[in-house]
């Protein structure tokens, strides 16, 4: 598996868990979902993810 699919994955997992978090344990739980999300954002801007390195670092190709 290369590092953008891994990335892929992770991002969409954690916003599931954050949408399921947000709906049956605590409302608040959405500013997670907001910061996933921003962090998209930012780095289809920038360049900068840092799941990026800790999933090279896990063995995944770039």
């Amino acid at each position: 598996m290369k590092v953008e699919n891994g990335i892929r994955i992770l991002a969409g997992t954690m916003l599931l868990i954050s949408l399921l978090l947000t709906l049956y344990v605590s409302e608040h739980f959405i500013w997670f979902t907001v910061f996933i999300g921003l962090n998209l954002i930012q780095s289809g801007f920038t360049g900068f993810c840092p799941p990026k390195k800790v999933l090279m670092k896990l063995g995944l190709k770039e």
